[in-house]
């Protein structure tokens, strides 16, 4: 793990902490919750010995990466833009994507927005799901899973509810 390099990139107007090793083809890797980049330790140098250049950042708001305080700064849209400013900061055209769980989510999110800059997708854990047209997010996963989902309770209405 000594060989995994930590660097600071500027990107979208953030900080975000990256974890990389290895030379060759890029596999971005992105983390769920509650996880960091620490995560892919193990994916990173079995690949980077193969011959790939593995990249894991600390997504925004996670770990060592700047955390906004406005909850609108956290839509796919920025954490898209934050992966697409570093792959372009790290000189890399296209990427081999590799999700879980939350990072899943961000990672279809990514090959909707720019299909052009992803060679091949390995998601684990989340499937796609489609916006639906009018069904908020967490209220279609309340509606399934009932309000101790984990997604659901850590939504700041559900807090309040809870202390009542």
């Amino acid at each position: 793990m000594e060989k995994i390099e930590h660097t600071t990139v500027q990107t979208n107007g953030i900080n975000l902490h990256v974890a990389s090793i290895g030379t060759g083809p890029a596999v971005l890797f992105l983390h769920g919750f509650p996880e960091l980049w620490y995560s892919w330790r193990h994916q990173m140098i079995s690949l980077s010995s193969l011959g790939y250049r593995a990249i894991a950042p600390d997504l925004r708001g996670y770990g060592d990466s700047d955390a906004p305080p406005s909850a609108e700064s956290y839509s796919s849209f920025h954490i898209v833009g934050d992966l697409v400013g570093l792959i372009d900061k790290m000189g890399i055209d296209k990427v081999f994507l590799v999700g879980h769980d939350w990072g899943a989510v961000i990672a279809w999110h990514f090959c909707l927005f720019r299909p052009d800059r992803v060679k091949a997708l390995v998601n684990m854990s989340v499937p796609f799901r489609p916006r639906h047209p009018i069904i908020k997010p967490v209220e279609g996963l309340r509606a399934l899973f009932g309000d101790d989902y984990y997604i659901c309770r850590f939504q700041v209405n559900s807090l309040f509810t809870a202390f009542k």
